[in-house]
């Protein structure tokens, strides 16, 4: 089966960073797209960031880039989101997603991604 675990959420005030994981298991790690979803209260589900692991080509929404960064331990089955810079409208609960292949441009598309994990929650107080 496949597993997300996400984790490394928390409350950081503003101009702070963070660091999520994600550690992945029941899937060929190097050859999928693994990616990074939010949700903010009250508002629909954004793409924050994704890769394709069998290239390597990574992406990030335009609110993001220059502030959070994705990374991967291969060796790990691992994820990471660095997220610097938080700002308050960066507050969303975090999600881990997968998936074997999607068409790249629409990696930004939630239905996209067929394997979600729980989430982890990223509070940003000013």
């Amino acid at each position: 089966d496949v597993q997300l675990q996400a984790s490394g959420g928390g409350l950081v005030q503003a101009g702070g960073s963070l660091r999520l994981s994600c550690v992945t298991s029941g899937f060929t790690f190097d050859d999928w797209f693994i990616g990074w979803f939010r949700q903010a209260p009250g508002k629909e589900r954004e793409a924050v960031s994704c890769i394709n692991n069998s290239d390597g080509g990574t992406y990030y929404t335009d609110s993001v880039k220059g502030r959070f960064t994705l990374s991967t331990d291969n060796a790990k089955n691992t994820v990471y989101l660095h997220l610097n810079s938080l700002a308050p409208e960066d507050t969303a609960v975090y999600y881990c997603v997968a998936d074997p292949g999607i068409f790249t441009p629409n990696w930004r598309i939630a239905h996209e991604f067929d394997y979600w994990g729980q989430g982890t929650l990223v509070t940003v107080f000013s």
